[in-house]
């Protein structure tokens, strides 16, 4: 006999890193929100997700020999990749109406889990030609463009769901505000009928108890603002509803405060993210479940291999992790070794320059703009140059894209390869173009230290530490987001500055971070190998079997999808 299907999550999410091939997305919410649903296929959870197919991707990253980025579509064509799921619905937008069909794709889990995810899509023949469009480019295009793709993600994505059988009991997981809209068209069909100033209080807090929101962004420019003009003009009627249950912030749309004031749980993506964005947002309880990453998807064969032969259940179960401290040293040496000679010939073939697998690298790759400081070890070359003369040879793999309106991150990527010209030999620089998932695997898993300097409190979370951590690579950060929780100062790596309250302060963070490379961290790499290969193995005892997708889905399951009806109502139960 068997059980009673189970409550639906719906996930929705502006960009999802599905695979290398399907260019949806451009970053770290990306990359998130795909090893949070490879998670849930993991623990055969009842998850069906919901995104935009980009058929014009992000970009393809192309840097000169000065640094200078130029942009190019990352085509892809769903047809010839997805079926094509039978429903299709419609929106109005700016009083058309605009027909919105999807391609399913499926993640699948180490178990049989599966994860069924919609890709909408508006290339098609009956809408005009600007609708067409409004699935085609991440994060592109004006103000008026980036709403109608909005009302397309959240209203669309909605009545796709209800189009396909999804019941009342759906609960709606919002990743980040770009999706907020998807609670107006919740409220709508509650009222069925009613008119919108016949809406209520009552109606919104019926809708909350179906949403989870989770923020991501933790200053308030960051998150998507839309006139009330223009929401008007491409809302239409729709707006009274914002109007009767004063959804506005002023005169503006926020989706933020939309999202805020329409979801029942609300997280923020690190201790420290939520204590910020409990600041922005004062009126609002905010909670905090940190990141994670997919463990599987981010951990290398060699250590694959290695985990495997120790502690077999790390697969399925990611706390198996914690008996990598059991591993002895020199198989965790070993493993880093293959790891790392595999970046290094990704960057040969990519980049054409031959790096040494016996120095000391460092890899640093994230997305580049001015509040990452991508450039920020360069500051003083001198001071580098005498550090790698001194103490040991050092050589740096960059990763990274711009914005193609981020004229500030692109100036960044300039300035590191002057900073790489200047530095000759001394230093060996690498700026590896066209940064993607493929490329962030292997850095994270072959670098020897990982680098994040951000400027505080501006990292909501961050990631790429954490794949770092499960091939044994300990970083070296300021201490912000995830690394707040994850560094012990010596055992998982190394912290630049030592007081996550205090003001941010570039020149003394730019002083700590010599001083740790100088006087603690290469002389470890260089004169004390078993040390270093203990920092190593506690990285992933500690860092890696914490910061994983597995252990924050089951958070999110425990504390916000079924709250007060224990977890394993979700649970998805074998039959009998």
């Amino acid at each position: 006999m068997a059980a009673a299907r189970p409550t639906t999550v719906a996930y929705f999410s502006m960009e999802i890193c599905l695979e290398q091939a399907i260019p949806t997305y451009s970053g770290g919410l990306g990359v998130l929100a795909g090893d949070t649903l490879r998670s849930a296929a993991d623990l055969r959870l009842p998850v069906v997700a919901v995104t935009l197919a980009h058929r014009q991707g992000y970009f393809r990253q192309h840097l000169d020999a000065e640094g200078g980025q130029t942009e190019a579509p990352s085509e892809w064509q769903p047809e010839s990749r997805l079926p094509q799921v039978p429903q299709t619905v419609t929106v109005q937008v700016e009083g058309r109406t605009v027909t919105v069909r999807a391609w399913r794709y499926e993640v699948r889990g180490v178990t049989d889990g599966v994860v069924p995810v919609f890709l909408l899509d508006t290339r098609l023949p009956e809408n005009s030609e600007f609708d067409r469009t409004l699935t085609d480019t991440l994060y592109g295009g004006d103000s008026r463009y980036r709403l109608c793709q909005e009302v397309v993600l959240g209203m669309g994505g909605a009545a796709l769901l209800d189009a396909m059988g999804y019941g009342e009991g759906t609960q709606y997981h919002i990743n980040e505000g770009h999706a907020a809209l998807l609670c107006l068209h919740l409220l709508e069909r509650r009222l069925s009928g009613r008119q919108p100033w016949e809406a209520s209080v009552e109606d919104v807090e019926a809708v909350a108890r179906r949403c989870i929101f989770t923020t991501h962004t933790p200053v308030p420019a960051g998150h998507d603002r839309f006139t009330g003009e223009l929401t008007r003009e491409v809302l239409g009627d729709r707006a009274a509803t914002l109007d009767s249950l004063k959804l506005w912030e002023g005169t503006d749309l926020n989706m933020t405060r939309l999202a805020l004031r329409c979801s029942r749980f609300i997280n923020g993506v690190a201790l420290r993210h939520q204590q910020v964005s409990q600041e922005m947002f004062p009126e609002f309880p905010i909670g905090a479940v940190t990141n994670g990453v997919h463990a599987v998807t981010w951990t290398a064969e060699p250590f694959r291999r290695l985990f495997d032969k120790h502690f077999p259940e790390w697969r399925r179960d990611n706390n198996y992790l914690r008996y990598a401290i059991t591993v002895p040293i020199e198989e965790i040496r070993d493993a880093h070794r293959a790891s790392k000679a595999a970046m290094l010939d990704e960057v040969e073939r990519r980049a054409g320059v031959r790096l040494d697998p016996r120095v000391f690298t460092i890899g640093f790759a994230r997305r580049a703009t001015t509040y990452k400081r991508t450039d920020l070890i360069f500051q003083d070359l001198d001071r580098l140059r005498a550090i790698a003369h001194k103490v040991g040879p050092i050589q740096i793999v960059y990763g990274g894209k711009a914005h193609p309106k981020d004229d500030n991150g692109k100036a960044m990527i300039r300035r590191i390869h002057e900073a790489g010209r200047k530095l000759g030999d001394a230093v060996r620089v690498v700026y590896v173009e066209n940064y993607e998932m493929t490329l962030g695997h292997l850095l994270t898993s072959g670098s020897d230290l990982w680098l994040n300097n951000p400027m505080r409190p501006l990292e909501a979370s961050g990631t790429s530490g954490m794949k770092a951590a499960l091939n044994g690579v300990p970083s070296l950060s300021v201490l912000d987001g995830w690394w707040i929780e994850g560094c012990l100062e010596g055992t998982t790596g190394w912290a630049i500055g030592d007081d996550y309250t205090l003001p941010s302060d570039p020149a003394g963070d730019v002083t700590e971070l010599y001083y740790k490379l100088e006087r603690v961290v290469v002389p470890l790499f260089y004169g004390m190998p078993y040390k270093w290969g203990e920092v190593q193995r506690n990285a992933i005892a500690i860092n890696g079997s914490f910061f994983n997708t597995q252990r924050m889905v089951m958070q999110y399951l425990q504390n916000a999808y079924v709250p007060g009806s224990g977890a394993d109502s979700l649970l998805v139960q074998p039959t009998a």
